[in-house]
């Protein structure tokens, strides 16, 4: 007898159980439609995102802690790990420079604020004030300064990721000084503490589709969808000027290291929708780990890069950032002349840097910017409060990609990437699972056009946990794809690959 072949109500009762994707789209739908058609219920919905989003950020810092010192232990080289980190630096820097110049650019041909005429003396200030919570962005010293933790303890209870970043540096280096005949248990009890953090890490994202949906509702409730019509203009300018960048992101790993964007985007696509519609990278921080380390990452870079690019490259952030400047600028009328054009790029570069966790800090930033030149009223910034959250979509997801890349070339530059191996995944190929790696692994898309693995829920529900070389089989390869086993990967040598 012919195999039967499910029916199409089957079929999307399957995707919906067991796609991450499927089910965040559709909160997403459904929590635009619940913000428009009733809107006071919309408003009561935000603690299923604030929820969600604590929930996360629980996990945050002992995740970042255990993987990074895993890796220095692992790779047995600090001047290795060293290395990484400057040259994440410099990425970063050059990213979020080139993000500015094109901010600028654009918002320069294209006029955004032209002919509004908005007299400054009109605008409410007092909504920037109640934004931005009476704070300011730290100086430079202020910035060096708070990043060194005060207590152990007191770094982890702050979420403080440049403080845990720190520790783990020392604790992974002394780990390495006293060898692991002095201390052979530690090493391992991280590693396994790393392995709850990520079975956690699966049971929290069940969670997602409820946070989207509250999320989405609350923005939709708040603001409307007639703010897409005032502000229509800056906002088609701020998101053609990220898919811009992004195709140069596009372009940059392409040449540094041979990936595809493009795949890498299909691979992450359940992230990517998340941090959407909860307008949180912070959100998909752990399993983007994860996806990094199984596409051919070391641990090491992983670790050192991704949560250091969460301070420092803030790319979305600066695109929005230049250009708003200058939408404030035109809509008071005010013509920016070159030299105080350079200003605004030179004090962004500062200012953007001490971003991230402080309270409408896109608003500090634009008014420190604004002062600085002498020729914008401060209080301008005000004509951006309709749109802010408007935009947060396009920050986060160009932060998030911005941080990817640099993952993935700052890797390569140090030899801490297995290209093949990455290649292999991005394919949607069946890879082994590596004693390295935790999470369960994903493919592309089935026959049945939903993906192999959407969530740390399998097909059944249960949560699936990280699967080690002793315990694991062969992975069931996905339309008939061959099997590649990778063998682990030692220090900077890229692993071989046996098919």
């Amino acid at each position: 007898m012919p195999p039967s072949v499910p029916s199409l109500s089957r079929r999307v009762a399957r995707i919906l159980r067991t796609s991450l994707f499927a089910q965040v789209a559709c909160a997403l739908v459904l929590g635009v439609a619940v913000g428009k058609l009733w809107p006071d219920v919309a408003t009561d919905l935000q603690p299923l995102g604030d929820g969600f989003t604590r929930l996360i950020k629980t996990i945050i810092s002992p995740l970042v802690f255990c993987v990074v010192v895993v890796g220095i232990a692992k790779a047995g080289d600090l001047k290795a790990f060293g290395r990484i980190g400057l040259k994440a630096l410099i990425w970063f820097e050059v990213a979020s420079t080139l993000a500015l110049l094109i901010g600028l650019l654009a918002a320069g041909i294209v006029r955004p604020g032209a002919g509004m005429n908005v007299d400054p003396a009109t605008l409410d200030t007092s909504a920037v004030d109640a934004k931005t919570g009476g704070g300011s962005l730290p100086s430079t010293t202020e910035f060096i300064v708070h990043s060194l933790p005060t207590s152990f303890v007191g770094a982890f209870a702050e979420n403080s990721l440049l403080q845990v970043l720190i520790l783990a540096c020392l604790v992974g280096a002394a780990l390495l000084h006293l060898g692991h005949t002095k201390v052979p248990k530690v090493l391992p009890a991280v590693e396994q503490a790393q392995e709850i953090i990520f079975a956690i890490v699966g049971f929290v994202m069940r969670l997602a589709p409820i946070a989207v949906f509250g999320a989405m509702a609350v923005l939709i409730g708040n603001y409307g969808l007639g703010v897409i019509e005032t502000y229509g203009k800056l906002i088609i300018l701020c998101y053609a000027a990220a898919a811009l960048f992004v195709t140069l992101l596009a372009v940059a790993l392409r040449l540094v290291t041979g990936l595809s964007l493009w795949k890498f985007l299909r691979y992450i696509r359940e992230e990517l929708l998340l941090a959407l519609g909860t307008a949180s990278t912070e959100s998909v921080m752990p399993r983007v780990m994860q996806k990094l380390r199984r596409a051919g990452a070391r641990e090491d870079a992983v670790g050192l890069v991704l949560p250091t690019g969460y301070s420092f490259n803030l790319d979305g952030a600066s695109l929005y950032l230049s250009i708003g400047t200058l939408f404030i600028a035109q809509a008071v009328g005010v013509d920016l002349s070159l030299s105080q054009q350079i200003t605004v790029v030179l004090v962004l570069m500062l200012t953007s840097k001490g971003m991230a966790g402080i309270p409408g800090s896109a608003f500090l930033a634009l008014s420190a910017t604004a002062s600085s030149l002498g020729a914008i009223p401060a209080g301008a910034v005000a004509l951006l409060l309709g749109v802010d959250r408007i935009m947060d979509s396009m920050r986060v997801v160009t932060n998030l990609l911005g941080n990817c890349v640099a993952v993935f070339a700052v890797s390569r530059w140090e030899g801490a990437l297995d290209v093949e191996r990455a290649k292999k995944v991005l394919d949607g190929e069946a890879v082994a699972e590596t004693g390295e790696e935790s999470g369960q692994p994903e493919s592309a898309a089935g026959p049945s056009g939903a993906p192999a693995s959407e969530s740390a829920a399998g097909p059944s529900g249960a949560p699936s946990g990280p699967v080690g070389p002793a315990d694991s089989g062969s992975p069931e390869p996905a339309g008939g794809a061959p099997v590649v086993v990778v063998p682990p990967r030692l220090g900077k040598e890229a692993a071989s690959e046996n098919s």
